[in-house]
């Protein structure tokens, strides 16, 4: 990264473009703190991350963050129930609680009716659904996806795009996608190009140049 800077509002959706090595999935790692910067800042709902232990950063991206993969990243021997309360057991949760408020985030994805489903029986897009529903399940303020429609057809890949964007309309819920898929631009706030490493241009939902 060359110079990067910018801010994410609360409740925003916010995309991320350019082309293969512009840099996107390294910006999403830096957001996400999975990866430390060289130099400068990042700052995550008023915390400086760089201040922050191992265990304080793996307690951050537990309960502020949520991840969502382009290859859904799923349990395969698991339930589609079990595979989206996974976070709550990291967290500790009682199972009562967890596998009702893991029902419920099926419930909001639409398919509460294959919560015992394995992922080889669900289609990509339902995959995706579980994947999302995951991603929600220990609320937290940020929800980065990297490249979540990349593995799907196009009339399921607008369909996840409308329930994520549903889902930061009605939860309030910021999110930040990296994506090659020009028609984000249907459902974003703002958008970031990037190219090299560096932030070529920004457009605001209105087509404007920011």
């Amino acid at each position: 990264m060359r110079g990067v800077t910018f801010n994410v509002k609360q409740g925003e959706f916010l995309s991320i473009l350019g082309p293969s090595g512009s840099g996107k999935s390294t910006l999403l790692n830096l957001l996400g703190c999975l990866t430390r910067p060289d130099e400068g800042t990042i700052t995550v709902d008023g915390e400086n991350v760089l201040q922050l232990s191992g265990d304080q950063l793996a307690h951050l991206r537990l309960n502020k963050i949520g991840f969502i993969f382009q290859s859904f990243n799923l349990l395969p021997k698991s339930s589609a129930l079990d595979n989206v309360a996974l976070p709550l057991c990291i967290a500790g949760v009682s199972e009562k609680e967890t596998n009702e408020r893991a029902l419920k985030m099926l419930k909001l994805v639409g398919l509460e009716q294959r919560a015992n489903h394995r992922p080889c029986e669900m289609s990509g897009g339902e995959q995706q659904r579980v994947a999302t529903a995951r991603a929600l399940i220990n609320n937290p303020k940020i929800i980065l996806a990297d490249e979540p429609t990349g593995n799907l057809d196009t009339k399921t890949s607008r369909e996840i795009m409308a329930l994520m964007k549903q889902l930061n309309r009605e939860k309030g819920q910021t999110f930040v996608v990296i994506t090659h898929d020009a028609g984000v631009a249907d459902v974003s706030d703002r958008m970031i190009f990037l190219r090299d490493g560096a932030i070529e241009a920004v457009k605001t939902a209105g087509g404007t140049t920011a």
